[in-house]
C-alpha cells in the first residue's frame, strides 16, 4: 500500500515521522508533499529530502486563501494520480482532503480543534476522522464528522511525536543561553494571526512578551510563525529576549525551559505535556483540548499580565522519557491501523483524464 501523507503545517513534520516509520516497518510505502507555510518545510526536509514542496503559505485575505487552495488542490491533485497513491492521510490538510476526494482515494483526517471553520469541509470529505476524547460532544457531528466516520483516542496528539525525540543540551548553546547561570528561561510561540480561526489580535501576547523581555531575571526565546512577526518583535528592542531566524528542536528548547507561555495550540499542549509549567494567552475561543489539560493540572489560562507572577527556575523535572514513549507507541498505532482499515474498506479508484486535470 502506497500512503501518501501531506504536511500543511510546521508540527505536522514532527506529528507524522513516528507514523511514517510505523508503517514503512509494515511493509507499506509512504510518499509526502509538504506547504511551503512558515517552517514547514524546512522541518519536513529534515526527515525526508526528497520531499515534493507543492504550494505556499496562506495570504492573509480569504479570497486569496481560496484562491491559493484551489490552485494546491489542482497541483496535489496531479502529483496523487502520477504517483499512485492508495490512501492520504494528513492533519485536516484541506488541499490533500479536496484533491484526494477527487481522485477517489480514501482520506483519514486528524483534528483536535473543534472551532476551526474548514472542519466542516475536511470532515464531510473525509473517510475516516481521528479525533481526542476530549471533543466528544463538542458539537462535531454538525461539522460532518459522522459516528460512523469519527474514531476517539484517550489522549492528545502531541504525545504520538514527544516520545520520538532524544533531548539535546545543545539547543540552548545553539541560542547562546545557559542554565549555569541561575536564570530562568522562558520560551513564548506567537499567535497564529495567519490562521483562519484567528482573525483578531492579541494585545495580551505583546503585553506578556514586553514584560518578560524586559525581566532581568529572565532570558526569553520567542518562536515566531511569520516574518512580519519576527520583524515586530526585534522592533520592541527586547534585551532579554532572542528570536530564531531559523528552525530549532523546539521539543528540547521546551523540555530545557522554566516556563512556556502560547498564544498558539501545539506547541503549548506540547509543553504541558513535557510536564513543563505552561501559560496560554490563546485569544479565540478556548479549546476542549486545552480545557481538559486544564482540568489536569497541566495548563493555566492567562487573562491579564499580572497574572503571571515572579519568573522562577522550575522546581521539579519535566515528565519522564520512557512515559512519553509509551504513550507515543500506543498512540501511533491508532493511527496505523486507521490507515490500514481505511484503504481496505474502500479500494483506490483514480478518477480523472488530462482533459479534466486541464479544467
Amino acid at each position: 500500500m502506497r500512503v501518501w501523507i501531506d504536511l500543511a503545517n510546521s508540527p505536522h513534520p514532527l506529528l507524522f515521522a513516528p507514523i511514517a516509520a510505523r508503517l514503512k516497518a509494515a511493509g507499506h510505502d509512504v510518499v509526502v508533499t509538504a506547504r511551503d507555510n512558515a517552517q514547514t518545510a524546512e522541518l519536513a526536509r529534515e526527515r525526508w529530502p526528497d520531499l515534493d514542496v507543492i504550494g505556499a503559505g496562506s495570504p492573509r485575505s480569504r479570497r486569496g486563501k481560496t484562491w491559493t487552495l484551489a490552485r494546491r488542490v489542482r497541483a496535489l491533485r496531479r502529483w496523487a494520480r502520477d504517483r499512485g497513491a492508495d490512501v492520504a492521510l494528513s492533519h485536516n490538510s484541506y488541499g490533500q482532503i479536496v484533491a484526494a476526494h477527487m481522485l477517489g482515494l480514501p482520506v483519514v483526517t486528524a483534528m483536535d480543534f473543534e472551532h476551526q471553520p474548514a472542519n466542516h469541509l475536511a470532515f464531510r470529505l473525509a473517510d475516516v476522522i481521528l479525533l481526542p476524547e476530549a471533543l466528544r460532544g463538542r458539537g462535531i457531528c454538525r461539522q460532518g464528522a459522522s459516528e460512523r466516520k469519527v474514531r476517539f483516542y484517550d489522549g492528545l496528539k502531541e504525545e504520538i511525536y514527544l516520545g520520538d525525540f532524544e533531548p539535546s543540551d545543545g539547543v540552548l548553546e545553539q541560542l547562546g543561553l545557559e542554565r549555569a547561570d541561575g536564570r530562568p528561561i522562558v520560551v513564548l510561540r506567537t499567535p497564529p494571526s495567519r490562521a483562519s480561526y484567528h482573525r483578531f489580535g492579541n494585545p495580551l501576547f505583546a503585553q506578556v512578551l514586553e514584560a518578560i523581555g524586559e525581566d532581568g531575571t529572565a532570558r526569553c526565546v520567542t518562536l515566531v510563525r511569520h516574518p512580519e512577526q519576527r520583524r515586530a518583535i526585534e522592533s520592541m528592542g527586547l534585551a532579554n529576549c532572542t528570536v530564531p531566524h531559523t528552525a530549532i528542536d523546539s521539543r528540547s528548547l521546551m523540555r530545557a525551559a522554566d516556563l512556556v507561555v502560547g498564544a498558539g495550540g501545539t506547541m503549548t499542549r506540547e509543553a504541558a505535556l513535557l510536564g513543563v509549567p505552561t501559560f496560554s494567552v490563546f485569544a479565540g475561543e478556548e479549546p476542549a483540548v486545552d480545557r481538559w489539560l486544564r482540568t489536569q493540572g497541566m495548563l493555566k489560562r492567562l487573562s491579564a499580565v499580572g497574572q503571571l507572577g515572579p519568573i522562577r527556575c522550575r522546581s521539579a523535572e519535566p515528565r519522564s522519557l520512557r512515559d512519553l514513549r509509551l504513550r507515543s507507541a500506543a498512540l501511533i498505532e491508532v493511527v496505523a491501523e486507521a490507515v490500514e482499515s481505511a484503504s481496505r474498506r474502500r479500494p483506490r479508484t483514480l478518477v480523472g483524464d488530462g482533459a479534466r486535470d486541464r479544467a
